[in-house]
């Protein structure tokens, strides 16, 4: 019996990408298959998939951090993988790409117009971005790059609370959010390619756990500074703080000063959501969190993270996460047990 070729998984490598990112996904990504027998067994299997890092010509450069690479093949070599990776880019937020990489984006549309599932971390979604893989379809990246994607593809629905999302057809856009969320990104496309137990035996051979509680909490807490905006920074630090108080967006108002439409106007433009929903995502997050890692009561959660009718808080609990908190609970407390055990 011929044993079919493992999917193959290609690693777009650009001149912006940091090598740390690169070459972490593409040493997890061989492992499947292979290191759970070399641990167990003394003798390594077959790896499960194929991963390849590849660029516009395959000639080795360095990367932004002046490490160089080596890429395995030219994107032309690879017309059809199962899976096409954009990781972190080096680039400020207001850098524009508009005009660069042309024979990377048409690669990247010809690959999702062939059925390939397009994956992206951090700041690689910029250049899905502008691929025009995004337009009319939600998206995440790092935290401190929403703002500028919303601006500059305003087509695009920018989710800032969403560590990771699947987005268009047949949620074949994955898209993790900022720093290490790349290996959230990892096990996912795993799960996808070989099941959630290949998934899950990764993540215990390299000591990972899943980056859960969301973006848009660490992003408050890290008290993003606004450069056109100072007033609305120290209220994101403020409410990452204080979210759990009685009437938060009452108190953030008094406290900077403002009149309240104005407060109101400013931080919607700064931050792309009205105050109440940005108080709202930050409790949401931190429910998630506690969810899986307590077993605190529901009602007892709902008080925790500042709302008083336990079943105001299901109802908004479950229209933004597609989920009871109870069932979000079954699912997601026994996913990290699982991951972390």
């Amino acid at each position: 019996m011929i044993e079919s070729a493992p999917p193959e998984v290609a690693l777009l490598a650009v001149s912006e990408a940091t090598a740390s990112t690169l070459h972490g996904a593409y040493d997890m990504l061989c492992s499947p298959g292979r290191d759970w027998p070399l641990l167990t067994t003394g003798a390594p299997g077959r790896s499960l998939l194929r991963p390849r890092i590849v660029s516009a010509d395959g000639s080795p450069f360095r990367v932004s951090n002046g490490v160089q690479v080596a890429p395995h093949a030219r994107i032309a070599d690879c017309p059809r993988p199962a899976v096409v990776c954009v990781l972190e880019l080096l680039v400020a937020p207001e850098q524009p790409l508009a005009g660069r990489y042309a024979r990377e984006i048409d690669w990247l549309r010809d690959c999702y117009e062939a059925g390939a599932l397009i994956g992206a971390a951090c700041t690689g979604g910029l250049l899905l971005a502008e691929a025009g893989l995004l337009d009319g379809r939600e998206a995440t990246t790092h935290w401190a790059y929403c703002e500028a994607l919303a601006r500059r593809h305003p087509g695009v629905r920018v989710r800032p609370e969403c560590a990771l999302l699947s987005t268009g057809e047949g949620g074949r856009i994955v898209m993790a959010g900022g720093g290490t969320s790349w290996i959230d990104l990892v096990l996912l496309l795993v799960a996808r390619l070989l099941g959630p137990d290949e998934a899950m035996r990764l993540a215990r051979l390299h000591l990972v756990d899943w980056h859960d509680r969301g973006q848009l909490h660490f992003a408050a807490l890290a008290t993003r500074p606004q450069r056109e905006d100072a007033v609305i920074a120290d209220a994101q630090a403020w409410l990452a703080c204080h979210y759990d108080a009685a009437n938060p967006v009452r108190a953030v108002v008094a406290r900077s000063g403002l009149a309240e439409r104005s407060f109101k106007r400013r931080f919607a433009r700064a931050t792309g959501m009205a105050p109440i929903e940005y108080v709202h995502n930050l409790r949401v997050e931190e429910a998630k969190y506690l969810l899986e890692t307590t077993a605190d009561p529901v009602e007892a959660i709902a008080n925790q993270v500042g709302y008083e009718e336990a079943s105001f808080f299901g109802r908004l609990f479950r229209r933004r996460v597609g989920l009871t908190p109870a069932a979000y609970r079954r699912r997601f407390a026994g996913l990290r047990t699982r991951l972390a055990g």
